[in-house]
């Protein structure tokens, strides 16, 4: 039976990235070799990072405007410590905007190195919506914003214009819409939740914002080192970037963001009509605000969490629940998903439909 994987992350690849990620494990462009047992330091690889940074910012349309890829390891979460180091000056400040745990988990860790305002937060209303009303401070030493937040299904649709240097952790909606790229200083991805494996953190950043917080910064952590290193000052994790190299040319062979946007666009309308149109289902977020990555839906009344638990199942459908701390359901609908498989999921909803009536 085919599985459709719905899954937050680790999630859903293209199948031709698996296909020649695991052709690499058996034997890496010829060589006789495994991807896993090559010297980061051989040509071959060198090769693939230098080739997977320069997509990046191609793709993004920031090639030649001063901004540096970088793929390092910690996940989004050590970004969450390395922006701060990096960014907020001795006695100075930044400006978050908390819409999410991870937004929050970013806050918690910025605390740690100087004044921390939050500008904005949904928590109250338990992160069902992103905040639109907040002022940024012109002396902050930059903005931290979170594009799209898994676990409670809302995403940004527009960014505050501001004069202060724009941060944001854009892990689950990395490469699925069009924006104007320039307009952010740093970004940051996990990418394990639409690019490739969990193992390596993209990073996005504009060199001329670096080097002035008069820190003295641990070379691990500062990514002026990593720049000057070429993303490889500590050994690199050379299986995830390279599957993300795959995914990033996947993602040029077939139409690059724009094509991904649209097709993000009708799956998102195609599962959100559905979860607006039945009366057995309703939607958790607000909206004007809701995730064309993950969407998030429970059930009007729980007594059909079986009946629909063992249905959905029974085609062949994974990772549908939604996160621990929430529960009900989140269809995580990242770029390699195919719309038959949201498709599949209407359907059942339907025949749950059906079933009841």
């Amino acid at each position: 039976m085919k599985k459709h994987n719905f899954s937050a992350g680790p999630s859903i690849l293209p199948q031709e990235v698996f296909e020649k990620a695991a052709q690499a494990v058996l034997n890496f462009n010829d060589s006789g070799l495994s991807l896993l047992e090559i010297s980061h330091r051989s040509k071959d690889f060198v090769a693939v990072m230098e080739n997977a940074r320069a997509l990046v910012l191609e793709l993004m349309g920031l090639t030649g405007k001063g901004y540096q890829a970088l793929f390092l390891s910690g996940g989004a979460s050590l970004e969450f410590v390395r922006v701060p180091y990096n960014l907020m000056t001795q006695h100075g400040k930044a400006a978050y905007l908390d819409t999410g745990t991870w937004a929050a988990a970013a806050v918690k860790e910025a605390r740690q190195f100087g004044d921390t305002l939050v500008v904005g937060s949904s928590k109250a209303e338990n992160y069902s919506f992103i905040p639109k009303d907040f002022t940024i401070p012109a002396d902050a030493d930059y903005f931290h914003c979170t594009s799209n937040n898994t676990i409670f299904g809302t995403q940004m649709h527009s960014f505050p214009e501001t004069g202060v240097p724009v941060v944001c952790d854009m892990s689950s909606d990395i490469f699925s819409r069009q924006l104007d790229f320039s307009k952010f200083d740093l970004i940051y991805a996990g990418a394990q939740k639409n690019m490739g494996p969990a193992g390596t953190t993209l990073i996005v950043v504009k060199e001329e914002i670096l080097g002035k917080t008069g820190r003295q910064i641990p070379s691990i952590l500062d990514y002026k080192q990593h720049i000057e290193k070429e993303s490889m000052y500590n050994t690199p994790s050379v299986f995830a970037i390279y599957t993300s190299y795959l995914t990033l040319q996947w993602l040029k062979n077939n139409g690059g963001i724009a094509e991904m946007e649209k097709k993000n666009d009708a799956k998102a309308a195609l599962l959100y009509a559905e979860i607006d149109r039945n009366p057995l289902f309703k939607g958790t977020a607000a909206n004007e605000d809701r995730s064309k990555m993950n969407v998030t839906f429970l059930l009007n009344d729980e007594a059909n969490a079986e009946a629909f638990d063992k249905l959905w199942k029974s085609k062949g459908i994974s990772g549908l629940p939604g996160h621990r701390s929430v529960g009900g359901y989140r269809a995580s609908i990242y770029n390699a998903m195919p719309i038959e498989s949201v498709q599949v999921l209407v359907d059942a909803m339907q025949e749950l439909e059906k079933s009841i009536q």
